[in-house]
């Protein structure tokens, strides 16, 4: 017993002290990093169009405020993870560390998904911020081509070297989903649709990184329980980054993400659901997540088939911020459902695996 509960001890310690080191490192870097977003003027500009091609006039009249405000601290969020796990490696090969948070089996594909997204979004951050082209960004179908290309390579390697061909049905004692060789666009619509969703709640201050605290720590939780224990720990590194990232963008936001980090954080949460074998808990600890993408799909396929709209603007926090909520109510209730629906999802998913 004294045995196991040591072993715990020093599996939380690690988890524990990952994460808070992210956090803090994070906390350090930020005003350096902040000067260097505005000595070279990477400030945040507003798209023409909306996804429909229309004019984004109702989204520009309510931000218009926010124009100007840093971007892309979403560099700053990955490359906080990747310092971490830097230095987890190092810490390791001098003997500090027994094991370090770049593991093949574990985190590989999950580092690899954050730096591939990270990038494509620092591309689409950096031709908005320049007003370079007319979409002012990377077009929608350009982002979802290098989605797919991440996605099937993701996928590949998940069905063809780590073995994954089936889906674990949410409810305890049920039977997995066989699917072979359909598990790789199995696979692809789960990364795409969790990179786009997370994307679309990046629209209000603190409202995707709040949600993204609750998620990457519910699974957190189940790794650990499924005895993933450096995937856990790296859970627990990119909340901590996402903590510290969250105290300065809280209204009114010192900085955003961007595409860099929204893309990166989204297409990671994604991969990870899949590395725990949890891809159908992911729709109940995003929960949120879903509805703001379902809000976007709703709005797109009735104005083109019925040429109206159900929502005065979508995603859906926008829907309310026209309607006179104030944006920190928004926030704050969209928290609160998506830190209960975290909950249920993390409870329902230990008792899928324990």
């Amino acid at each position: 017993m004294t045995t196991q509960l040591g072993a715990i001890i020093e599996d939380l310690t690690l988890i524990v002290g990952s994460g808070t080191l992210a956090f803090l490192i994070f906390m350090v870097l930020t005003p350096w990093f902040h000067r260097q977003l505005i000595k070279f003027r990477i400030g945040k500009q507003l798209r023409e169009n909306a996804l429909s091609g229309e004019k984004s006039t109702i989204f520009n009249q309510l931000h218009a405020k926010k124009i100007g405000t840093p971007t892309m601290g979403g560099l700053l969020i990955w490359g906080t993870i990747l310092l971490v796990v830097i230095i987890s490696f190092a810490l390791q090969k001098i003997g500090i560390f027994h094991q370090s948070l770049f593991n093949r089996k574990e985190t590989w594909i999950v580092l690899f998904t954050l730096v591939a997204c990270g990038i494509l979004g620092a591309v689409d951050d950096y031709i908005n911020v320049r007003g370079i082209g007319k979409h002012r960004g990377l077009s929608a179908k350009l982002k979802f081509f290098w989605q797919l290309v991440f996605g099937l390579a993701g996928g590949w390697w998940f069905y063809s070297k780590l073995g994954f061909n089936s889906i674990k049905m949410p409810i305890p004692g049920a039977q997995e989903i066989y699917l072979g060789i359909w598990y790789i666009p199995v696979f692809v619509f789960i990364i795409i649709a969790t990179a786009n969703a997370v994307n679309f709640t990046d629209g209000l201050d603190g409202l995707a990184t709040g949600l993204l605290i609750l998620a990457f720590g519910s699974f957190g939780i189940l790794a650990y329980a499924k005895g993933l224990l450096i995937l856990s720990a790296l859970c627990a590194v990119i909340a901590g980054a996402n903590l510290a990232f969250l105290w300065f963008n809280v209204p009114p936001a010192k900085f955003y993400m961007g595409d860099t980090g929204s893309l990166a954080m989204g297409a990671t949460l994604g991969i990870i659901a899949m590395l725990t074998d949890q891809a159908l808990i992911l729709p109940i600890i995003g929960f949120m997540f879903v509805i703001e993408a379902l809000s976007v799909v709703i709005q797109l396929t009735s104005k083109k088939f019925f040429k109206r709209k159900v929502f005065k603007i979508a995603p859906i926090h926008h829907h309310f911020e026209q309607s006179g909520w104030q944006e920190w109510t928004i926030v704050m209730r969209f928290w609160i459902i998506g830190g209960i629906m975290a909950a249920f999802g993390t409870i329902l998913g230990l008792l899928n695996i324990l």
